[in-house]
Protein backbone atom coordinates (compact mmCIF):
# COMPACT_ATOMS: atom_id res chain seq x y z
CA UNK A 1 0.00 0.00 0.00
CA UNK A 2 1.10 3.56 -1.05
CA UNK A 3 2.13 6.26 1.67
CA UNK A 4 1.08 9.06 -0.88
CA UNK A 5 -2.63 9.94 0.17
CA UNK A 6 -3.89 10.79 -3.29
CA UNK A 7 -2.89 7.15 -4.55
CA UNK A 8 -4.40 5.36 -1.92
CA UNK A 9 -7.44 7.61 -2.91
CA UNK A 10 -7.31 6.54 -6.21
CA UNK A 11 -7.22 3.45 -5.65
CA UNK A 12 -9.91 2.94 -2.79
CA UNK A 13 -12.26 4.81 -4.89
CA UNK A 14 -11.19 2.70 -8.11
CA UNK A 15 -12.14 -0.82 -6.04
CA UNK A 16 -15.69 0.85 -5.23
CA UNK A 17 -16.49 3.99 -7.30
CA UNK A 18 -20.03 4.59 -6.29
CA UNK A 19 -19.90 3.50 -2.55
CA UNK A 20 -20.62 5.53 0.07
CA UNK A 21 -17.34 5.77 1.50
CA UNK A 22 -15.43 6.38 -1.70
CA UNK A 23 -17.92 9.13 -2.69
CA UNK A 24 -17.74 10.76 0.58
CA UNK A 25 -13.71 10.74 0.09
CA UNK A 26 -14.03 12.18 -3.45
CA UNK A 27 -16.26 14.86 -2.06
CA UNK A 28 -13.80 15.51 0.08
CA UNK A 29 -11.00 16.12 -1.86
CA UNK A 30 -12.79 17.78 -4.66
CA UNK A 31 -13.13 20.77 -1.69
CA UNK A 32 -9.61 19.95 -1.34
CA UNK A 33 -9.59 22.64 -4.62
CA UNK A 34 -11.71 25.22 -3.26
CA UNK A 35 -9.38 27.52 -0.47
CA UNK A 36 -11.17 30.81 -1.49
CA UNK A 37 -14.62 28.77 -0.77
CA UNK A 38 -12.96 27.49 3.01
CA UNK A 39 -13.03 23.97 1.54
CA UNK A 40 -16.35 23.77 2.94
CA UNK A 41 -16.57 19.71 4.03
CA UNK A 42 -19.23 18.33 6.68
CA UNK A 43 -16.91 16.48 9.03
CA UNK A 44 -20.40 14.76 10.49
CA UNK A 45 -19.67 13.15 7.16
CA UNK A 46 -16.38 11.62 8.45
CA UNK A 47 -19.15 9.53 11.11
CA UNK A 48 -20.00 7.30 7.94
CA UNK A 49 -16.26 6.23 7.10
CA UNK A 50 -15.07 3.18 8.60
CA UNK A 51 -11.56 3.90 10.91
CA UNK A 52 -9.28 3.24 7.72
CA UNK A 53 -11.31 5.55 5.38
CA UNK A 54 -11.41 8.09 7.94
CA UNK A 55 -7.37 7.59 8.28
CA UNK A 56 -7.36 8.38 4.48
CA UNK A 57 -9.58 11.62 4.96
CA UNK A 58 -7.26 13.06 7.80
CA UNK A 59 -4.44 12.31 5.51
CA UNK A 60 -5.78 14.30 2.89
CA UNK A 61 -6.64 16.74 5.30
CA UNK A 62 -2.91 16.93 6.15
CA UNK A 63 -2.06 17.60 1.99
CA UNK A 64 -4.07 20.62 2.50
CA UNK A 65 -2.48 21.66 5.79
CA UNK A 66 1.32 21.18 4.09
CA UNK A 67 -0.13 23.01 0.95
CA UNK A 68 0.62 20.03 -1.05
CA UNK A 69 -3.46 20.45 -2.60
CA UNK A 70 -1.98 22.37 -5.74
CA UNK A 71 0.41 21.56 -8.50
CA UNK A 72 0.84 19.08 -11.37
CA UNK A 73 0.51 15.86 -9.30
CA UNK A 74 -2.34 17.21 -7.64
CA UNK A 75 -4.62 18.39 -10.64
CA UNK A 76 -3.46 14.97 -12.04
CA UNK A 77 -4.77 12.95 -9.60
CA UNK A 78 -7.83 15.03 -9.12
CA UNK A 79 -8.18 14.54 -13.08
CA UNK A 80 -8.19 10.62 -12.71
CA UNK A 81 -10.43 10.28 -9.37
CA UNK A 82 -12.80 12.59 -11.42
CA UNK A 83 -12.69 10.20 -14.63
CA UNK A 84 -12.93 6.92 -11.97
CA UNK A 85 -16.05 8.31 -10.27
CA UNK A 86 -17.97 9.25 -13.64
CA UNK A 87 -16.81 6.06 -15.41
CA UNK A 88 -17.97 3.97 -12.11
Amino acid sequence: MSSDPMTRLLERVQAEPHSAAALTLYALASTLDHERAGYLFKLEKLRDLDAADRRLAYDLMELMARGENSGDAWRQARAALDLLVRAG
